[in-house]
């Protein structure tokens, strides 16, 4: 994209899969410098080692700290939001961190921006952000609420957001634990067969992105239509790959805070929102405080909307799934 170049950009969590993808989209492009803010100086010391690229700048902070997070956003142009607690069982734990991570630290990030007159912001969320659940769900929902408040202070900084599913064999992701099971010789371990589940690759999360950088309005939030799985057949799908069709498999039930289905986009979202592309784009609420438009004035078009959740979105056959799974990294690996 033209608009990059000789720009600077900081990717929050930018040691994470997500960081990693987005510096190989941008490796050979004419942005002037890609920032990583993160927690972990090890892994921030071996991305520098891996790509030895003089673009790269690394900054040691948390985004729970607006000092450290001020620090790092003076003089850049764009931010990608993505650090975040993401793992549902550690959140349910640790409410209170998921708190201080994706609520507070977001609002970190975003009055960050606002103060140093970044150009475009945005925030990564996930599909559990929708009627959620748990409490990761419910920090994100709460993250999203945060992007359209602060979409509405600046004409100078345009803050949106993507949400997305599951991103295939991300870390802490379902395939990933699927494969070592089989590696070891243990049991797949499936909640529900039936359980669907969103499914996209890195790189799609990453135009994804791109694309909400480039189409967004204040307070948008930007959604692909993805198409979904059930964990049955994810898991023949990857037993087949890994050439243990018969491989034995163990239901285990539904773990606490997990749904049957995902929901990407809510009803009343799906009532204002406008096909683009491979993408929906969700404007924000805009009403005010005139209380008597939120218990007087109602919607026909929500009575009549759906949601957008993993049961009614395409769902892959064994064979598409086994196709997508064949191009990730980490199968490929597995197979030589």
């Amino acid at each position: 994209m033209e608009i990059f170049k000789d720009k600077s950009l900081l990717i929050t969590g930018g040691t994470g899969s997500f960081g990693h993808a987005v510096y190989k989209r941008f490796e050979n492009s004419d942005l002037a410098e890609i920032r990583i803010l993160s927690r972990d100086e090890m892994k921030q010391d071996d991305m520098r080692k891996r790509y030895k690229n003089p673009k790269l700048k690394f900054y040691v902070g948390d985004v729970r700290d607006y000092q450290s997070v001020i620090n790092a956003v003076r003089g850049v142009d764009f931010i990608f939001h993505a650090a975040a607690l993401k793992q549902v069982p550690a959140c349910e734990f640790h409410p209170l961190e998921a708190v201080k991570t994706n609520i507070l630290g977001t609002e970190n990030v975003l009055e960050a921006a606002l103060n140093c007159g970044v150009k475009k912001v945005v925030n990564l969320s996930t599909d559990k952000a929708v009627y959620p659940i748990n409490a990761m769900g419910i920090s994100k929902a709460m993250m999203e609420k945060i992007v359209v408040a602060k979409s509405r202070l600046s004409e100078e900084t345009v803050i949106s957001a993507t949400r997305y599913g599951n991103v295939m064999a991300s870390r802490g992701s379902v395939i990933p634990l699927f494969s070592e099971q089989i590696k070891n010789g243990q049991k797949l371990t499936i909640t529900d067969p039936r359980m669907t589940r969103f499914m996209m690759s890195l790189e799609e999360a990453v135009e994804l992105v791109l694309y909400a950088f480039e189409h967004s309005n204040p307070g948008d939030i930007f959604v692909q239509r993805a198409p979904a799985v059930t964990m049955e057949i994810l898991a023949q799908a990857l037993k087949e790959i890994l050439g243990v069709p018969e491989h034995e498999v163990e239901i285990i039930g539904t773990r606490h805070g997990e749904k049957l289905y995902e929901v990407l986009m809510s009803r009343e979202e799906m009532a204002s929102a406008q096909s683009m592309d491979n993408y929906f784009r969700i404007p924000p609420d805009l009403r005010d405080l005139n209380y008597r438009k939120f218990v007087e004035v109602g919607e026909l078009k929500i009575t009549s909307s759906t949601d957008f959740n993993s049961k009614n979105t395409r769902q892959l056959t064994l064979e598409e799934i086994k196709t997508m799974l064949l191009t990730l990294p980490y199968l490929q690996s597995r197979l030589t």
